[in-house]
């Protein structure tokens, strides 16, 4: 780090060092405890995203950290904004995404005196960042922000929080701009991929999951070739579906809450499976049963980024450390073995795939949401953006919609409410000429909703679908099963949603019935603005196969004198 001849404050240091380090769009809602940073903000080529709630901001920067690899840059001030923003620090954390939380601070003098709107940051978000600190002297801010870089992106990403106490912004320092570092792709050696060739050519029933975060473009097409060299069945981790495309020949879908039947026997019967990225926690796993704790019965070979991961939850036989996109690149060299038996096994895992989603089972009311995610599935480009947050809806994106390139799905693995309308706004100011779709439970819309003006104040026409059942329907569903026809705190009584979206200023139309849904998205995309297209849902529509009654009657059923165990399965 250099010193320079011109003295500036710290808080233009830090800007300055955000901008050396290649952001260009930062996320806040303003307070007087950084009132220096913002106004560095003015003199600076940096985009600044003003929010609604610290919440919506912290998941607007996740959604870039997720997509982009690089860290998304979230400005907060003390206490209650610093509280607001712990959602979106979680999701960053679940998920292995690069974020960088700037919070503001009361004054190094006032310290330890439970001064207004004091927090221990340390304490707070120590159970969840990467690194947390507070930044004590003036000069070595450069320094730790240029630290905080290095330590969101290495290993395995995730948040970091540095706390920035009000009088140190104004002081002027001497301390000059640090170098950016390019994260470090760590590489498997050449030992490691002449084992995994080894294990592979002895394998009769291998798969390969594909998880977590530190993937590009170059590596998913990497991957995607060898694959399909090798004949080799892929699945997806919960989530993380734009990994690999699901028309490619060797796709057998993706793992998460109600995956398909078949893959689950298929990851079960394998003899190999090769865990690339993803750590295959508890919903991939479906509850960790997939794979046996500590040691899986198949033969696991897991790659991963950060060598804490291996051997963390499973014993791998073969643990490789390593980013998956050096891992993917450096498959290239190997040559596929010749095992007819074993294209045939691709293929039917993939027409397995195809079958389970193609096809939506009716459901009763007039609006059959799989009906409207098919459609999207045949109408969308294939760059388009697909976000949303946590609930029972979201799992007719999973089973019918394909993705089918890398950066297209942003939903949080963490399983967080509120996260679609942030991550959809962040996303398309990010990338103004792409399709971006929200997809929002009712309960779900209205934790982090607001950030729909958000989307009107900087002309960002995103389109968010509202799935509007009137209840809580995870919960319900949980709720009838645990508890048969004792209802309790899961109704919802919802406002008009399309005329919320016309007060903010935005385009809003109600679809009662599934064929009203084409015409309205296209007068949606029409408009130019900021959308709600409002879903009146019948809440029996519980899941893609089943309804709250069947759920009900199961229940009670079981509890009859004399009733046989019910099957268990979701």
């Amino acid at each position: 780090m250099t010193s320079t001849a011109n003295p500036r404050t710290a808080a233009e240091a830090l800007v300055d060092q955000l901008v050396a380090e290649g952001v260009r769009d930062v996320f806040c809602v303003p307070g007087e405890s950084y009132l220096a940073v913002l106004d560095a903000f003015h003199d600076r080529d940096l985009a600044v995203t003003v929010c609604r709630q610290e919440g919506g901001a912290a998941m607007m920067a996740e959604a870039v950290g997720k997509i982009t690899g690089r860290p998304g840059i979230c400005f907060v001030t003390r206490g209650p904004g610093a509280t607001n923003a712990a959602p979106g620090i979680h999701i960053a954390q679940q998920d292995s995404s690069p974020l960088i939380l700037f919070v503001g601070q009361v004054g190094r003098g006032m310290r330890e005196r439970d001064a207004f709107q004091e927090v221990d940051y340390r304490a707070m978000y120590g159970g969840m960042a990467k690194w947390v600190a507070e930044i004590g002297e003036a000069e070595r801010v450069p320094e730790y922000v240029s630290r905080a870089f290095r330590v969101a992106t290495g290993g395995r990403p995730g948040p970091v929080v540095l706390a920035l106490p009000q009088d140190l912004l104004t002081e002027r320092i001497g301390a000059g701009t640090v170098p950016p570092l390019p994260p470090v792709e760590t590489t498997p050696s050449a030992a490691d991929i002449s084992a995994l060739a080894a294990m592979l050519a002895g394998a009769h029933r291998p798969i390969a999951i594909l998880g977590g975060s530190r993937w590009s473009a170059a590596a998913c097409a990497a991957f995607g070739a060898f694959a399909e060299k090798f004949a080799l069945p892929v699945a997806t981790s919960y989530r993380r579906a734009h990994l690999f495309d699901a028309l490619h020949p060797c796709c057998a879908g993706d793992l998460g809450i109600a995956p398909n039947p078949a893959l689950v026997a298929r990851i079960a019967d394998a003899d190999l499976v090769l865990l690339v990225g993803g750590r295959l926690s508890e919903t991939p796993s479906q509850g960790y049963t997939l794979l046996d704790v500590p040691v899986p019965r198949q033969a696991l070979v897991h790659v991963h980024p950060d060598d804490e991961e291996l051997g963390k939850v499973y014993r791998p036989r073969l643990a490789i450390h390593a980013t998956p996109h050096a891992f993917s690149l450096a498959l290239a060299a190997l040559d596929p073995p010749d095992d007819p038996a074993r294209r045939e096994e691709t293929a039917a895992a993939h027409a397995a795939y195809l079958a389970f989603g193609e096809t939506p089972t009716p459901v009763p009311g007039a609006l059959d949401l799989g009906e409207i995610v098919v459609w999207l599935r045949d109408h969308l480009p294939a760059d388009a953006i697909v976000t949303n947050g946590a609930g029972n809806y979201a799992t007719w994106i999973h089973r019918f919609y394909r993705f089918r390139r890398f950066g297209t799905q942003a939903a949080p693995v963490s399983g967080s409410m509120g996260y679609g309308v942030p991550a959809a706004v962040a996303l398309k100011k990010l990338y103004p000429d792409r399709t971006v779709v929200a997809f929002s439970g009712d309960g779900d819309f209205l934790m982090n909703g607001q950030e729909f003006a958000t989307a009107v104040q900087y002309g960002l026409p995103i389109v968010v679908v509202v799935c509007d059942n009137g209840i809580y329907g995870t919960i319900r569903m949980h709720q009838e099963r645990a508890y048969p026809g004792r209802v309790s705190a899961t109704t919802l009584r919802n406002p008009d949603f399309a005329a919320l979206a016309r007060a903010f200023g935005g385009f809003g139309a109600t679809v009662a019935r599934t064929a009203e849904f084409p015409a309205a998205f296209a007068e949606a995309r029409a408009s130019g603005l900021p959308s709600i297209l409002h879903l009146k849902i019948d809440p029996e529509a519980i899941t893609p196969t089943t309804t709250l009654a069947k759920i009900r009657e199961t229940a009670l059923a079981a509890r009859r004198p004399g009733a046989m165990p019910p099957e268990h399965g979701r």
